[in-house]
C-alpha cells in the first residue's frame, strides 16, 4: 500500500471541487471553496487515523499491555492515553440478539479464526450474516441481491493472517459502529433484540469498510427499501 503524498491529496481536492475552479469565467479559482473541501478531506483522514490507532490500542490492552506501555509506544503519558482511549466499549451479549443473529455470530467468529485474523471487521460480519437464511439474507433478496453471491464475494476479500487467537478477538471501530447502529434501529422498531437485518443496515450506515464495498458492488440499496430511516 502506497500512502498518498501531498500532491495526491491536492489532486483529490481538485477532483472533488472542480466547480470551484474559475467560477463565472473568473481568472482565479474559488480558494475558499477549495479550502472547505481540503478541510473536509483532512477530517476524513484524521478519523481514519484515529480509528486505526484505537484498533491497535484495544488489541494491546486485550493482550496484556499496560496503559503505561501503550503510552510509551504512542509517545504520550499514561494519563493522556487513558483519557483518550479508556472509555469502555459497549459489549453485546447473546441476550441482546435474536437466535438468528447469535447463530450468525458463530459464523462471524469462524470466519476470523479460519483466516487467522486477530480482529472482527465488517467483512467478517457480512460473511456471517450471509452464511444461513435469516432476516438479512431476506432483506438482500428483497432488493434483488443474491445473498449467495454476496457471501462468495466477501469471502474472496478475506485475507489470511498470522494470528492464532481464538477466544477473544477485538472488533474493529467500524464493526462496533455497525452494531451500535443496529441496536438503535432495533430499538426504534420496538424490538428488545438486535436481528440480522438490523446489523446489515448498520453495516451500510457506517459507510466504510470492506463489507460496504461488497454490498455497493452487489447493488444493495437501502434507500430503495426505506431502510435508512433509523440513521443515527
Amino acid at each position: 500500500m502506497t500512502l498518498p503524498d501531498l500532491d495526491d491529496l491536492i489532486a483529490e481536492v481538485d477532483r472533488r471541487c472542480d466547480t470551484a475552479h474559475r467560477p463565472d469565467g473568473q481568472e482565479q479559482p474559488d480558494w475558499l471553496s477549495l479550502l472547505r473541501v481540503a478541510a473536509q478531506l483532512a477530517g476524513q483522514l484524521q478519523t481514519l487515523a484515529d480509528d486505526l490507532v484505537e484498533d491497535y490500542v484495544e488489541h494491546s490492552r486485550m493482550h496484556g499491555s499496560s496503559w503505561t506501555e501503550i503510552g510509551t509506544a504512542l509517545g504520550v503519558t499514561r494519563q493522556a492515553v487513558q483519557q483518550r482511549f479508556r472509555v469502555p466499549h459497549k459489549r453485546y451479549g447473546p441476550e441482546a440478539m435474536t437466535e438468528d443473529l447469535r447463530q450468525a455470530m458463530v459464523h462471524v467468529k469462524q470466519a476470523a479464526v479460519q483466516h487467522r485474523n486477530n480482529y472482527i471487521g465488517t467483512e467478517h460480519l457480512l460473511r456471517g450474516l450471509t452464511a444461513e437464511e435469516n432476516s438479512a439474507t431476506r432483506l438482500l433478496q428483497a432488493s434483488g441481491v443474491s445473498p449467495e453471491e454476496v457471501h462468495k464475494s466477501v469471502g474472496s476479500r478475506l485475507t489470511m493472517g498470522a494470528s492464532r487467537a481464538a477466544e477473544r478477538i477485538a472488533w474493529t471501530p467500524y464493526s462496533r459502529k455497525a452494531i451500535a447502529f443496529a441496536e438503535a434501529r432495533s430499538e426504534q422498531g420496538g424490538s428488545e433484540r438486535i436481528d440480522c437485518d438490523d446489523l446489515l443496515i448498520g453495516i451500510t450506515q457506517v459507510g466504510r469498510g470492506v463489507a460496504v464495498d461488497v454490498l455497493a458492488e452487489a447493488g444493495f440499496c437501502t434507500t430503495a427499501l426505506g431502510a435508512t430511516d433509523a440513521d443515527a
